[in-house]
């Protein structure tokens, strides 16, 4: 893909992106706050609290977005929008718990604010409330397609941490546990999009395709950023993936081609974790130019997402989508 002349900002609320959608994005918004309501006042603060800090809500305005691409004119993409974000919502509050993370997008986590019992089972609410939205959608092929995709997430999180201190990890590993973690939420969320507006066969498969490559895209400049980006706008430390021992695309990579000093230097960091050895990596990972690689891995995908969207009809909503691609590969936080 070609480069830009300046790194761009991944979509927020308030960008042309979401501007498209931005009726569907209010009533999104409104049917957040009204199906966070519970009985009990700490689940509705800890829910709100990691609902409101500041995401780019990306999945959601995928279903959003390919739904209005396939001409839907109905409001249960709505529904669908709100509960793949509870859905998202949820593995973070799990996920932050299980890294042991104290800063999300620049603020405390909710297990660092709350503790992890409350956040696990926050988390919890928030899934059993996906579903029983997911209910309210009446669609079987999407209660079918999501109820797939949350073992696979699962699955997915529980392979990324027995990953954990590997340095034999390889790169079709590295693939396989990003897909689950990741890429398949995205994936199903412009999927379920897609039925949702009674995609055809070929469109359908276009949008699950989409997804999927968007999402491979994003998670794999997350890793590039571990070892380049800037903290503060990052909202999260650099070397956190290496402080806690994960054996990312950079890292795997800089071991396949480095010298056998440079790859043991590495090997070592990830089985030790922590970042005593963070300056030698960073070296390591520059001067192999691991970097690079990744970020050419996450054009590729980029490009591939960006294929499929041919199979779609003209429509601002699908320039949106083409957009999207691009500022994924694009972005420094």
């Amino acid at each position: 893909m070609p480069a830009t002349t300046a790194p761009t900002q991944l979509s927020t609320p308030d960008t042309p992106i979401h501007a498209v959608v931005a009726h569907d994005f209010d009533a999104v918004n409104h049917t957040i706050q009204t199906q966070l309501a519970s009985r009990i006042p700490l689940v509705e603060a800890i829910a709100q609290y990691i609902v409101d800090s500041g995401g780019k809500r990306m999945r959601p305005l995928l279903v959003l977005l390919a739904a209005r691409a396939l001409g839907y004119d109905g409001d249960k993409h709505i529904t669908l929008a709100t509960l793949i974000e509870f859905m998202h919502t949820s593995t973070l509050l799990h996920d932050d718990v299980v890294d042991e993370s104290h800063l999300r997008r620049g603020r405390a986590t909710a297990n660092d604010a709350w503790g992890n019992a409350p956040s696990v089972l926050v988390g919890d609410f928030l899934y059993s409330r996906s579903f029983q939205m997911m209910v309210g959608v009446g669609s079987m092929r999407i209660m079918e397609v999501l109820s797939a995709a949350t073992c696979t997430i699962a699955e997915g999180e529980v392979q990324q941490l027995t990953n954990v201190g590997n340095p034999d990890v390889d790169e079709a590993a590295y693939f396989e546990t990003i897909q689950g973690k990741t890429a398949m939420l995205f994936e199903a969320a412009s999927h379920c999009g897609a039925l949702i507006a009674d995609a055809t066969p070929e469109q359908e498969a276009a949008l699950q395709a989409y997804g999927r490559y968007l999402g491979l895209a994003f998670q794999l400049v997350d890793d590039l950023l571990d070892y380049r980006g800037d903290a503060t706008a990052m909202g999260k430390n650099v070397g956190d993936d290496l402080a806690e021992g994960k054996p990312t695309l950079p890292l795997i990579q800089a071991m396949a081609t480095g010298t056998p000093e440079q790859a043991k230097v590495i090997r070592q960091a990830i089985r030790q974790g922590g970042l005593e050895r963070l300056d030698e990596v960073l070296s390591i990972v520059h001067e192999t130019g691991a970097l690079d690689y990744t970020q050419r891995r996450a054009d590729d995908m980029a490009d591939k997402a960006l294929a499929e969207l041919d199979k779609l009809p003209p429509s601002e909503y699908r320039d949106r989508m083409a957009m999207l691609a691009r500022q994924a590969v694009d972005r420094q936080t």
